[in-house]
């Protein structure tokens, strides 16, 4: 019984031993203290608070200052995503390994910080902003494949956030306008970002963190956040460098479509054809009003479980299409105009910029990519264009992702092979260490280095990250592969 004693206290000891040996940081909001990693020398802080909760009277509002805590909270635990679907067996499900994250819930206003210069002020070490894809409507900064520590490896300090999404961070709605001092609504989700920003500003530097050399990067629509942030004048200042994966580029101009055929959903047809501002304001007035919630008191009283249902129950009662999740769009306060009219006026932020795709991706983006990195050779700046043509190995499974799909590329620029359940070959690790340089590199200077080169009119090349033949790590210049 002794022995058994002394066993749990053993190990409980070795429990305290990773708290202890990190030092307590003082941050806006209170103390903190971080947890080892796998890796000796880099620190995580999972589960910070970088804004009051959501709730109640907060839902549907800009994000509000932290909630002081008292003592030292130990970050040892990862923060609630946002409220959203539950996932199920096969695809991203399967990729990814779903299933120890934090409850969903409308408290997620938390971001986590890996670094190997904790206490550090003087360091100065660069710092990148992970903003996670998931369609505005699902993920969370934490899932297995962001796994940070390798950033924190390589002399970044890597911050992850969660933000709000689908109804609670998208919402438009005439009286939530009325209401606001700026007369808009919706855009909480960006807004939440923009906070995560200006965290970063004033408190990264007890990271060992540089709050003038801060990169933001993100993949489909977290590269379409990037893209929003690019934009708007009340992100401006905060990064130095942005990164958009997967999100596209410029339009290119296309012949006219013909007319969408009747048999194209209604969820396909609301895509090409997005309502405006004041149309959407008023569909979702009458998906409210039709469920009872019609002022604000009503609204932010309801629970989370019915407002998260409401648009499938009005569907299915009303027969009409109505859709209370949504995306970024220009309001004229947080997004004064669209990406692609920001770079052609001259208007997008004037950083170095890094955008590509994978072969197997979502449409054709390589001459919007194209297009986009001339623009920023008109306008005096620089973008670095790349392509990853590496399809994935896989083990004989049934319903799982193949090729080089979108997001495919995840596994790689995180270095996060090891929590991946697929056969890499040693040629996988190399190509990943090749990504993971390339990208640590360009969040320290604005450039990736490895021979890669900016594309511009007279260079008109992709770097294309691949595997060759013998299964061995090859990444040089070329033309995109066609699938």
């Amino acid at each position: 019984m002794k022995k058994a004693i002394l066993f749990l206290s053993v190990l409980a000891l070795l429990g305290c031993s990773q708290a202890v040996d990190s030092p307590v940081l003082t941050i806006e909001g209170g103390q903190v203290q971080g947890v080892t990693t796998d890796i000796p020398g880099v620190t995580v802080y999972r589960g910070i608070p970088y804004a009051a909760p959501p709730l109640g009277e907060l839902r549907w509002k800009e994000p509000q200052p932290v909630v002081p805590w008292q003592g030292v909270k130990l970050c040892d635990k990862f923060g609630h995503p946002s409220y959203q679907a539950i996932q199920y067996p096969g695809g991203y499900f399967t990729e990814w390994g779903y299933g120890d994250e934090a409850p969903y819930s409308e408290d997620c206003l938390y971001l986590n910080v890996w670094t190997k210069a904790p206490g550090q002020t003087g360091r100065k070490l660069p710092v990148a902003l992970w903003i996670h894809g998931g369609g505005y409507r699902e993920g969370w900064g934490s899932e297995p494949e962001f796994d940070g520590q390798e950033w924190g490896a390589k002399d970044v300090v890597l911050v992850s956030v969660n933000y709000r999404l689908g109804v609670f961070g998208f919402l438009t709605h005439p009286e939530l306008s009325a209401e606001s001092p700026n007369g808009v609504s919706g855009n909480y989700g960006i807004l939440d970002q923009i906070e995560a920003l200006k965290w970063i500003r004033k408190n990264i530097a007890q990271f060992g963190g540089d709050p003038d050399n801060v990169t933001i990067f993100g993949q489909s629509a977290g590269a379409g956040s990037v893209k929003t942030l690019c934009e708007s004048p009340l992100a401006r200042g905060l990064f130095h460098k942005a990164v958009i994966m997967s999100g596209g580029g410029l339009t290119v101009p296309t012949a006219a479509p013909a007319e969408m055929p009747q048999t194209v959903s209604p969820e396909l047809r609301r895509l090409f054809n997005p309502l405006s501002p004041q149309d959407a304001e008023k569909e979702n007035k009458e998906m409210l009003d039709w469920a009872g919630l019609t002022d604000l008191k009503k609204m932010r009283a309801a629970s989370t479980e019915t407002v998260f249902a409401l648009s499938s129950l009005y569907i299915g009662a009303s027969g009409k299409f109505g859709a209370l999740t949504g995306a970024p769009h220009v309001d004229g306060y947080v997004s004064k105009k669209s990406f692609d009219d920001a770079a052609k006026d001259g208007s997008l932020a004037d950083v170095p910029y890094m955008i590509g795709f994978t072969l197997n991706d979502l449409g054709d983006m390589c001459d919007g990519i194209a297009a986009f990195c001339l623009n920023r050779e008109e306008k005096g700046g620089k973008a670095w264009a790349y392509e990853f043509a590496r399809p994935l190995p896989t083990d004989g499974r049934p319903n799982v992702l193949q090729g080089a799909f979108h997001s495919s590329d995840l596994w790689f620029v995180f270095k996060s092979l090891k929590h991946c359940w697929r056969p890499w070959a040693q040629g996988d690790w190399d190509l990943s260490e090749k990504m993971l340089t390339a990208w640590t590199n360009f969040a320290k200077t604005g450039d990736p280095g490895l021979g890669w080169e900016p594309y511009t009119k007279d260079h008109r090349q992709f770097m294309l990250f691949k595997l060759n033949a013998q299964d061995q790590e090859a990444s040089e210049m070329g033309d995109p592969i066609k699938p």
